[in-house]
């Protein structure tokens, strides 16, 4: 008993020195406001600089996706600096993380830094309460680096600080990214499933291919309710994607599809829309009417997009999730979401198809 009190209170300790020994780091910086640098991956300016949309200009969008549109979800502050270390500050609500969800992905912020042409993970902002002061990355040169600090994907975010050594420098770097490809979709897009992040799939696609894809990932409420399709096509971009089904049930696919796309059609003439599948979801092997819920899900909205292009649709196009999670059963997190490994065959799958799409409509990163 006494060695179990004694390994209790020797924990305890280690743990408090660590918190205090990065608290005497973190007062070591000069930190400054992510306002003053640039925040990148919003659709439209806002009230609350860290909401993805302004939901008060949007009437009758259910309650549940308005409170999701203040998830800071694809968004990333664009810096930089000639700091050898980076540090983070950052406040977010009280809620829990989610069962299926690493506490970094949910509350965290991870760091990528520009190496060789490539953006390179350099790491993580450790979530410990509402308000977080952490050393992200230390110990590096002095050379300028080129910057982007990812914001929580599942919580409300506010005050958010970058520190850095007080003989350096910092300043707000260029929107690395061209365009503005908007994915409307649910938990998948929104990243559940993904380790930090960094790792939801529009924001390994924008780091991959150099174009803005919008995250607009409503986690179980991507529905296409025609007061969510009206704010979807107000939104201004290039090209939209549509990774909805995984929340809209059989019977409202068909009943939501046609105004959801001809919506976005009338106020977007020329700009493409893709369409995607459900990916097919693990537990549905076992559970028969999951199974039979998502093989309807997918009949459906392939049905629904043939359908407009019999009607004349154009700049309409369509992918399927035959083979996009493979074949060994191991790339979800919960038998729903992909993990990293699911969200990478995922990428796989799809990548190739969005940028052949998006290459006739010269939209591609020409910087």
């Amino acid at each position: 008993m006494k060695r179990i009190v004694k390994s209790i209170l020797l924990i305890a300790f280690l743990s408090a020195t660590t918190l205090i020994v990065r608290a005497q780091k973190t007062d070591q910086l000069n930190f400054t406001s992510a306002k003053m640098l640039t925040l990148i991956g919003k659709s439209e300016e806002t009230p609350t600089i860290y909401d993805r949309i302004d939901s008060n200009k949007y009437k009758g969008l259910p309650p549940r996706v308005a409170q999701l549109l203040t998830n800071s979800a694809g968004l990333a502050i664009s810096f930089k600096t000639n700091s050898t270390v980076i540090g983070a500050k950052w406040c977010v609500s009280k809620s829990r993380a989610l069962a299926n969800m690493s506490p970094t992905a949910h509350k965290g912020v991870d760091l990528y830094i520009k190496k060789d042409g490539k953006w390179q993970f350099a790491g993580i902002g450790r979530v410990s309460g509402v308000c977080n002061d952490e050393i992200v990355i230390s110990r590096m040169d002095n050379s300028e680096k080129e910057c982007l600090l990812y914001l929580p994907l599942y919580d409300k975010v506010e005050d958010v600080q970058i520190g850095i050594e007080k003989k350096a420098k910092i300043t707000a770097a260029a929107d690395p990214f061209a365009k503005r490809i908007l994915i409307y979709g649910s938990s998948i897009v929104q990243g559940t499933g993904a380790s930090r992040p960094g790792m939801a799939y529009p924001a390994r696609l924008s780091r991959l291919t150099g174009l803005n894809f919008i995250n607009l990932g409503l986690s179980g409420s991507a529905k296409m309710e025609p007061e969510v399709a009206d704010m979807v096509a107000a939104i201004d971009a290039d090209a939209y994607i549509l990774d909805c089904v995984p929340n809209t049930n059989p019977t409202l696919i068909k009943e939501r599809t046609a105004y959801l796309v001809n919506t976005i059609r009338r106020k977007h003439p020329k700009a493409p829309i893709i369409v995607m599948q459900s990916i097919v979801r693990e537990s549905g092997y076992w559970d028969k009417v999951v199974g039979e819920t998502v093989k309807n899900q997918n009949i459906n909205i392939q049905q629904e997009v043939l359908a407009l292009l019999d009607k004349g649709l154009k700049d309409l196009y369509f992918i399927t999730s035959e083979k996009m999670m493979g074949n060994d059963h191991e790339g979800t997190v919960d038998g729903v979401h992909p993990n990293d490994l699911g969200y990478e065959r995922m990428i796989t799958h799809i990548q190739p198809l969005i940028m052949d799409i998006l290459s006739k409509y010269d939209i591609k990163d020409t910087r």
